[in-house]
């Protein structure tokens, strides 16, 4: 059902094959980036029906795991977050204070029409009209409620989001940096 993803690495690696095993020379962005995509853990904030679309693709069916991508149920342990169903006024403070908990880089998942618009309820004073609002959203997953294929394809495409992005150059590089300026200047 699913596919063996093979790593087009020949053009940034050289490999060796030596009487002790395989040596392999390669960019570290892209062994990093590897490996982040395919171990992605989020956190499930589900309000509504869109919940049970999100259980039930981490179910036997759907399968989430095969991919590598696990719930958890702390934002200091989770890479993005996947906000299902309608958030109110009231919820929009918790959902932004649990994305300012999760360590960068951090990604938002959208799913379903009353995260990404406020779907039915849109009209309603206590509805707030889509979640980009408040926390910047990467993936956005349509429906009402959306199918966990639907959801299953929008995790994909957040994976090939995180193996593009430069990891190094744009967060541990800044940190370092930053850190040798700050040695440099004490002394």
């Amino acid at each position: 059902m699913s596919k063996v993803e093979k790593v087009d690495i020949t053009k940034t690696t050289h490999i060796e094959h030596t009487a002790d095993g395989v040596i392999m020379v390669t960019n570290l962005d892209l062994a990093v980036n590897w490996a982040r995509k395919n171990s992605l853990w989020y956190l499930l904030f589900a309000t509504a029906c869109c919940g049970i679309e999100l259980m039930q693709t981490g179910g036997p069916r759907a399968d989430l795991d095969r991919f590598g991508v696990v719930f958890r149920n702390s934002p200091r342990q989770s890479d993005f977050i996947i906000v299902a169903g309608t958030i109110t006024y009231k919820m929009a403070e918790r959902v932004r204070r649990l994305y300012d908990q999760l360590a960068d880089p951090k990604y938002v998942l959208s799913m379903g029409s009353c995260s990404n618009t406020g779907g039915l309820f849109q009209h309603s004073y206590s509805v707030l009209k889509g979640v980009d609002k408040i926390v910047p959203v990467d993936v956005y997953v349509a429906g009402c409620p959306p199918r966990p294929e639907a959801l299953t394809h929008a995790i994909l495409k957040l994976r090939e989001k995180v193996g593009r992005e430069p990891y190094f150059k744009n967060y541990v590089g800044t940190r370092f940096f930053k850190f040798m300026r700050w040695i440099k200047n004490d002394n």
